[in-house]
């Protein structure tokens, strides 16, 4: 099929969750994607955040061969070497002192809604039920996780959601100081809001945060399925605050575009949780632990979380320098930023596909640049300046 059929045979079989540009994407190499026509895109999207590696990388494309020729799927009814050695890296890289694993950022989310309140209701009582969520929050799609994901055109069509989460306003302490009491038993928070347009947790509100689940015997849940594993130019995203939590999830970058979402616990948190409370069929299966553990590897150097802070501050002086008077904000760290525009950014998002660029959004006015972790100063300078072309572009139709 040529890209037109392919795109009617989409509008004819599949249920319309997606409005899509009109190109077929047919292969990666490295920061570039190939249209069904040939045509060439740098690639500042990273499948949103997922291809941390880039496209084909050899690490990765190593780990599907060697696992894929002797085991794939066994169900966790098994043991399975992967499964702990991705564990294993998980737990001695972070605060945690165990792991439960799923398939997604949203199941992920689900896993510590239901810990925590498994937690809650084992150590405090049943009435110990109620959550904190924030204005500008996603946490996923799924029953659970989209009740603490706050925009409404994603919550009416589904209600009623699930019960006892409340919603406060993002990076204001006071708010949560009066809100925060006995019965609640988690804070849901992004150290990064990457959905709503890019917003970075303040430090001082996180660890506000961590002090009041102290105080009042809650649970401190950080959401790193999009800003975490090396994004910000630290292996995770809280780090740059100081504070640690008691649960974090993990997704979209975890194992370089295959499904994996990780629930990472302390020990008080684990030790609420039975055999028999939660499960899945799928989750870290041989092949794809194989993989996260190669993602993670290389990941985790020095030098590459190096290259991403640098790379990162260089990007956001070169956007402020060629974007002058047009952004009107300039959020994020490392290689997750969003540049506030003034109206609309779908347009620039056009131009810039047209001239070999993807780009994304977070929000309507929000251009969402997270290219993969390896991209190089050349790449990143080539794509400014498509992205340059395509303001300019934009301004003389306006002018016109």
């Amino acid at each position: 099929m040529d890209t037109q059929e392919i795109i009617q045979a989409e509008a004819r079989y599949l249920v319309p969750t997606y409005s899509r540009p009109q190109i077929v994407l047919t292969r990666g190499e490295g920061s570039y994607l190939f249209d069904r026509e040939g045509k060439r895109y740098l690639d500042f999207a990273a499948g949103i955040a997922v291809t941390a590696l880039g496209h084909a990388h050899p690490a990765w494309l190593e780990a599907v061969r060697e696992q894929s020729q002797v085991l794939t799927h066994v169900s966790n009814l098994f043991h399975s070497e992967p499964q702990v050695e991705l564990a294993r890296r998980l737990v001695e890289s972070s605060f945690a002192d165990r792991v439960f694993f799923s398939n997604t950022g949203s199941e992920a989310n689900e896993a510590a809604f239901k810990f925590s309140r498994k937690w809650a209701r084992g150590n405090y009582g049943e009435d110990k039920t109620e959550v904190i969520a924030f204005e500008g929050a996603f946490h996923g799609r799924t029953m659970g996780a989209l009740s603490l994901t706050y925009k409404p055109a994603y919550r009416l069509p589904f209600a009623p959601l699930v019960s006892g989460v409340t919603f406060l306003p993002f990076n204001d302490l006071a708010a949560a100081e009066r809100a925060i009491s006995e019965r609640v038993c988690a804070v849901f928070v992004e150290p990064i809001q990457g959905e709503s347009g890019v917003h970075v947790a303040d430090s001082e509100f996180l660890a506000g945060l961590r002090r009041l689940c102290d105080r009042y015997h809650a649970l401190l849940v950080f959401d790193e399925v999009q800003c975490g594993l090396g994004r910000t130019g630290r292996l995770w995203a809280h780090e740059w605050s100081g504070v640690s939590p008691d649960i974090m999830t993990l997704a979209k970058p975890l194992a370089g575009g295959l499904p994996i979402g990780a629930t990472l616990v302390t020990g008080p948190v684990a030790e609420a949780i039975e055999v028999g409370d939660h499960g899945s069929t799928f989750a870290a299966g041989p092949l794809i632990c194989s993989v996260a553990c190669a993602v993670f590897d290389e990941i985790n150097q020095p030098d590459l979380l190096q290259r991403v802070a640098q790379n990162g501050e260089n990007l956001r002086a070169e956007l402020l320098a060629i974007g002058e008077d047009r952004i009107l904000a300039l959020r994020g760290r490392g290689l997750l930023l969003g540049v506030q525009w003034e109206g609309p950014v779908k347009p620039l998002i056009e131009a810039a596909r047209q001239r070999g660029l993807i780009v994304i959004t977070a929000g309507e006015e929000v251009l969402r640049i997270c290219p993969p972790l390896t991209i190089t100063p050349e790449e990143i300078e080539a794509g400014l300046e498509k992205l340059a072309e395509s303001w300019n572009a934009l301004e003389r139709i306006d002018g016109d």
